[in-house]
């Protein structure tokens, strides 16, 4: 097999994605910048949309199903009156209402979109149909009825209402939940229709708007700071999962693709107990060696992480 081209970087780089690019535009950007050999995004943003863009290098894109599932925070305002085709202001109008709900009246709906739902993804987003997305389907004209899918609201908060038109609200939310539809069906809770206007994200899992860095700011740090001091460890999307230390030949076993007992190890934690089937990061000599599963008395690989 050939060898990626490329240097060899590790970790979690959160960036601060802009209004206008795709996620895979800031991929693509970033790795000319960095000249890394393997970058890949943990959680997409459509092109409208800014805010925390976790960004895994090397090694922690074996890591990037762990922090897309972790919860999301984001702030988003809607624009009251009219419903647009993909949800928000790149689509065309199809519908508007001279409805604007009250502060009251908000205020009054928002229990209502907490806890277990089912949402219908929007018409334009990448769901699969049949092997297709749907934003590609919606572009050719084709219609399709997307089923709800079971998502949770953590907490949605009204945060302020600029005019009328438009208010504005931050949430907490698990994965797989989206903002363009949950303004939507908040819109036509309320007797109107509605759209994104505006969307940022605060957070993904551990990663935060504080931790972030702009692009122009990224491009300029080859004259000022090296990359290693924003880069965050490989095991820092790994937050909720417990960490368990080996020793020396506990780690080169899990590395070679071996299962190692678990007793031994559980013996020496402090975790307390672990469930059958559970993930853990295996960490040895203070660096994560794999991630690994309790299956009956062994603690089994799932991925290897060659730091």
């Amino acid at each position: 097999m050939a060898r990626r081209k490329g240097k060899p970087i590790h970790g979690w780089l959160i960036v601060d994605k802009p209004l206008g690019v795709t996620s895979a535009g800031v991929v693509g950007k970033v790795r000319r910048l960095t000249g890394a050999a393997k970058v890949g995004h943990g959680g997409t943003l459509d092109p409208l949309a800014s805010g925390v863009l976790p960004l895994a290098f090397g090694e922690a894109t074996k890591t990037v199903a762990y922090a897309m599932n972790g919860t999301k925070t984001y702030r988003f305002t809607v624009r009251w009156g009219e419903a647009r085709s993909t949800d928000d202001a790149e689509g065309e109008v199809t519908q508007t209402s001279d409805i604007r709900p009250t502060t009251e009246e908000i205020e009054a709906v928002l229990p209502g979109f907490t806890g277990e739902l089912d949402q219908v993804p929007p018409a334009y987003s990448a769901v699969k149909v049949e092997g297709q997305r749907a934003y590609a389907l919606a572009r050719a004209d084709i219609e399709v009825e997307l089923e709800p899918r079971r998502i949770r609201i953590d907490e949605i908060r009204l945060t302020e209402e600029p005019d009328a038109d438009h208010a504005t609200f931050e949430v907490v939310s698990g994965k797989g939940a989206y903002m363009r539809s949950l303004a939507r069906d908040l819109a036509l809770a309320l007797g109107t229709v509605g759209y994104v206007s505006a969307l940022r994200r605060l957070a993904v899992g551990p990663f935060h708007e504080k931790d972030a860095i702009s692009l122009d700011n990224l491009a300029a740090l080859g004259h000022s700071a090296p990359l290693s001091d924003f880069l965050l460890p490989v095991e820092t999307a790994l937050d909720d999962i417990p960490a368990l230390a080996l020793t020396e030949a506990e780690g080169w076993s899990l590395r070679h693709g071996q299962p190692v007992a678990a007793l031994p190890v559980v013996s020496r934690s402090s975790v307390g107990r672990i469930d059958p089937g559970a993930v853990i990061c295996a960490m040895a000599d203070g660096k994560p060696v794999a991630l690994a599963q309790f299956m009956g008395a062994e603690i089994r690989p799932l991925r290897v992480l060659n730091l």
